[in-house]
């Protein structure tokens, strides 16, 4: 990680709510190819969060502690704040003398982005102001939100003005909460009255539908992207009881992560993809 920082711009996405097992079925069916385009080997690495609801997550990823391999440790991480008696601090790791990795990256020359999606990036309130104020440049809509069918969509319009007034030799670090998947998810199942784990399939496919555009917007950028990919945490519907997160289950805890890099020109322009879309239809574009 310490040789790609400076050289490569930096793309964090978190498909917030995502449950491990359903991404890794619905990988496995084929329903969701532009992921499995990207993902090392088409499929997800089984991980476990740092904790069970979005604000909590997201301070530990900014910190570095992002989501833990689940097989035995230590695991040396990606990012790590310098602090004494670090075990999982590496001779890969990049260390950075300061409390959050956003505000590390803008002193190591880089233009941080937010494009959030989830109540805890709107800045209308207090709390939810917190996590954008560590970004040089933060973005929310009640469009990009959870109630919003084409929330993706809306972020994606939103990136697509934003990229080009960013200096083309400073390097980017991006980082988007995509909102599509949490509750409610139900109007991208054609039918459904309540919100379920088919809906929550439903809304992971229409993600994929247009994420290719987000990694062509990314690569139309003069250098490498690194690419991190993961939830934040899962959600419970109906198993023992459990509706929801923040609580812990095992649906909740075990996440989807995947990590890659992608090269300038990889995903093609941005314009071959489409801009928008009916939330239930829609493919690969021709």
């Amino acid at each position: 990680m310490r040789d790609l920082i400076g050289t490569h711009d930096l793309l964090f996405v978190t498909l917030d709510t995502l449950r491990y097992d359903v991404a890794a079925e619905l990988a496995a069916a084929g329903r969701t190819p532009n992921l499995a385009r990207a993902l090392p080997d088409g499929t997800w690495e089984r991980r476990h969060s740092p904790a069970s609801f979005t604000y909590a997550a997201h301070q530990a990823f900014f910190a570095g502690f992002l989501p833990t391999p689940t097989t035995p440790g230590p695991h040396p991480r990606l990012f790590a704040a310098a602090f004494p008696g670090s075990e999982t601090t590496g001779e890969q790791t990049w260390t950075f003398d300061a409390p959050d990795m956003v505000g590390a990256l803008a002193t190591a020359g880089y233009h941080t982005v937010c494009v959030g999606g989830v109540g805890f990036f709107n800045a209308r309130s207090p709390l939810g102001g917190v996590l954008p104020a560590l970004f040089t440049e933060a973005h929310w809509e009640a469009e990009f939100g959870v109630s919003a069918p084409r929330c993706f969509e809306a972020q994606l319009d939103r990136i697509a003005t934003v990229l080009p007034t960013v200096p083309e030799e400073k390097p980017l670090f991006l980082f988007v909460n995509v909102a599509a998947i949490h509750q409610p998810n139900r109007h991208y199942l054609p039918g459904a009255d309540r919100d379920s784990r088919e809906s929550h399939a439903a809304a992971l496919e229409y993600v994929d539908r247009h994420i290719g555009r987000l990694f062509a917007l990314v690569t139309s950028r003069d250098r490498p992207c690194l690419v991190l990919l993961c939830a934040d945490h899962g959600t419970a519907y109906g198993e023992e009881g459990h509706n929801g997160h923040r609580l812990g289950h095992e649906v909740v805890w075990t996440v989807p992560y995947g990590q890659f890099v992608l090269e300038p020109g990889d995903w093609g322009k941005p314009g071959d993809w489409p801009e928008s879309a009916d939330p239930a239809g829609g493919g690969e574009p021709g």
